[in-house]
């Protein structure tokens, strides 16, 4: 059975961010959905398209301290260190020449 889910909003990085957790998604799995929805579909270090859906066992979040707002926000921190995301964001600054 399908648990009730979560939605939680944050602001990263000038983008609007919606998290959408479900405990026991098909009754055996914890899901998050991430989308960007502001601006719409706005790329993320852990998304090129703006939506992940994500997959992991039961208990993944209770073990990480059970805050989703706070899991989430901490993995685009860290994938945003990635020097690909880096690259990425310094050509958006920079646009294009040709």
């Amino acid at each position: 059975m399908e648990q009730q889910s979560q939605i939680f909003h944050l602001t990263w990085q000038g983008v609007e961010v919606q998290v959408t957790f479900t405990p026991r998604y098909c009754g055996f799995m914890e899901h998050l959905a991430i989308e960007s929805i502001a601006p719409e579909r706005a790329p993320l270090p852990i998304t090129g398209t703006g939506y992940l859906s994500h997959f992991m066992p039961p208990g993944t979040i209770t073990a990480h301290g059970g805050d989703v707002f706070a899991q989430v926000r901490a993995w685009l921190d860290e994938e945003a260190a990635n020097l690909d995301w880096q690259a990425r964001v310094d050509a958006s600054r920079q646009g294009e020449l040709f």
